[in-house]
């Protein structure tokens, strides 16, 4: 006991620090207070809309007399709840390839060399793990909360169900992921692990297909039975679905048996982990050591090793000359990407999401799928490929010494730096939007729609994720102004064109028309975030890193 008091005693004196280094500069709560205004006064608006909606409505009857399926809200949750299991599933995947981390290399080298028992260590650092999990559900809460405030009543049974269920979730796949690893070391079970994995995988993809074949549209019966309330059984994903839906059906039991569930099977791992994980020491630093290589590739402290995911790293190339100058930069991603997949243009990932396009549309044809779906597809490419330009990796070449060096001008290097990600860009676009326009018979107008809008999808997340980079030197700046930024840019930029589609979607019933409104809406957002990144990068000065 005395040791956990010891190491909550450390955290203590850490959050201090943390708490005088804001204090120091109090500008940095300055998003957080912008973020809980938005909150309060997105919940007036929905409080004042709830008012006038509330009625005695009874719910529409078939012929049967018996209430009519809502299609949209099943499928949504069905919906939600496959991306949850898949999310799930790669964890569990993600455990036979490598463990999980709780620590920092600073933990590493304090705790472990101290007077303190692993297994204490281990258990503490496993149990503080629920923070960052609940970190995310309140800004969750925060956001989705007050959308829903609208329509439901956010009363604290509600908002506490809410948390627990969305935390818990993203909480108990560290610890079954580290027992996985341990388990895999110490007895080998890996097939046997991949091969369970796979089992559900089919067992989910039987439980989509079936209903869906069997419906007279199989999108109206594709997530019947995992919408369904029986599913809440299915182990975490079901139970946090389960917890969640008190919203709903404001069973208070059922959600206890839920959370209880939750902490019996939190138990029987820890009790496995203590009985398996003997001395982790090499474990857990090959794995802490390896996420904090990462967070250093990240920040730009190192360069992206051309090993990482690539499928042959001492392939031979034969390129092509790509000129002096600034074009150093675009040969270089272009070997990155010649040894990363089979061709630099256009990769194994590219084919399959394009491939899936194809698919929804050639379905959408024989009334398997409404438009719907690829429609909604097409959408979900958007939202893909601007977190795509959120993560781009190499952005920390923008302060590398050769990229001062090289004699061009600043959006001469800037475009080089990027173009190869917007010739995949395009080439990907064209590939999938082309023959899925056709098949399913679209208007032509969402051919160049789309390409423009993936481009500009594009250009938002990587501005983003660029201008706090490369003029902010403190990375507690970075962690506050980057939420800001994209807070602001939500507020004042994508959601009002996301509006403005929706509302031009309700007047003309025609998707094409909506895609324009809010490509066009975001192209302005675009174009503002790629002034602003000029300019600050016109503004950079190289510092020696020490």
């Amino acid at each position: 006991m005395n040791e956990v008091k010891l190491l909550f005693r450390k955290d203590l004196w850490v959050l201090k620090n943390n708490i005088l280094l804001i204090l120091r500069n109090p500008a940095r709560l300055i998003p957080y207070a912008g973020l809980i205004g938005y909150f309060f006064f997105i919940y007036t608006m929905r409080m004042k809309d709830r008012a006038k909606k509330l009625d005695n409505s009874i719910p529409e009857m078939d012929v049967n007399g018996l209430p009519e399926v809502d299609f949209a809200t099943q499928n949504i949750v069905g919906g939600i709840t496959v991306l949850a299991l898949g999310f799930l599933l790669y964890q569990l995947f993600r455990a036979t390839k490598r463990n999980v981390s709780f620590f920092t290399m600073a933990d590493v080298n304090l705790l472990f060399t101290g007077p303190v028992k692993p297994q204490n260590i281990l258990l503490y650092y496993m149990g503080r793990s629920i923070l960052p999990s609940l970190g995310g559900s309140i800004i969750f809460l925060i956001y989705g909360g007050s959308q829903m405030a609208g329509s439901f009543e956010l009363s604290l049974g509600n908002i506490l169900f809410i948390l627990l269920g969305f935390a818990l979730f993203f909480f108990i796949l560290s610890p079954i992921r580290f027992l996985i690893y341990t388990l895999h070391t110490k007895y080998d079970i890996l097939e046997k692990i991949k091969t369970l994995i796979t089992v559900l995988a089919v067992l989910l993809a039987i439980m989509i297909l079936i209903p869906g074949l069997t419906a007279e549209k199989f999108w109206q019966g594709m997530f019947s039975w995992v919408a369904s309330p029986w599913f809440d059984l299915f182990p975490f994903v079901g139970w946090s679905r389960g917890m969640m839906g008190y919203l709903v059906h404001q069973n208070l039991i059922l959600a206890f048996a839920f959370l209880g569930l939750y902490i019996l099977s939190y138990y029987l791992i820890v009790r496995l982990v203590i009985q398996f994980a003997g001395y982790y020491y090499e474990d857990v630093l090959e794995a802490t050591k390896s996420n904090e290589v990462q967070r250093d590739k990240v920040k730009g402290k190192r360069e992206n090793s051309e090993a990482t995911y690539s499928l042959n790293t001492k392939k031979q190339l034969a390129l092509p000359d790509f000129g002096v100058g600034a074009k150093a930069f675009y040969w270089r991603n272009y070997v990155h990407a010649s040894r990363q997949d089979f061709h630099p243009l256009f990769g194994v990932y590219s084919l399959i999401i394009a491939g899936l396009g194809i698919v929804f549309a050639i379905l959408s044809n024989f009334d398997w799928f409404s438009h719907k779906v690829l429609n909604g597809y097409v959408l979900v490419i958007l939202g893909f490929y601007f977190l795509a330009g959120i993560g781009r990796a190499s952005v920390g070449d923008l302060k590398k010494p050769y990229f001062f060096l090289i004699p061009a001008t600043w959006t001469s290097k800037f475009w080089n730096v990027i173009k190869l990600d917007i010739v995949q860009i395009l080439l990907f676009a064209v590939v999938m939007i082309v023959p899925s326009v056709l098949i399913a018979g679209l208007h032509i107008l969402v051919i160049p729609v789309f390409i423009l809008g993936i481009l500009v999808s594009y250009m938002i997340g990587l501005c983003i994720n660029l201008i706090p980079q490369i003029s902010l030197e403190e990375s507690w700046d970075r962690k506050l102004i980057k939420p800001a930024m994209m807070i602001g840019i939500f507020l004042f930029g994508i959601i009002p064109a996301l509006v403005l589609g929706i509302l031009v979607f309700v007047f003309t019933r025609q998707f094409v028309w909506m895609l324009l409104t809010v490509t066009i809406g975001m192209s302005f957002v675009a174009g503002i975030l790629i002034h602003v990144a000029l300019d600050v990068l016109s503004r950079l000065e190289f510092k020696e890193e020490n």
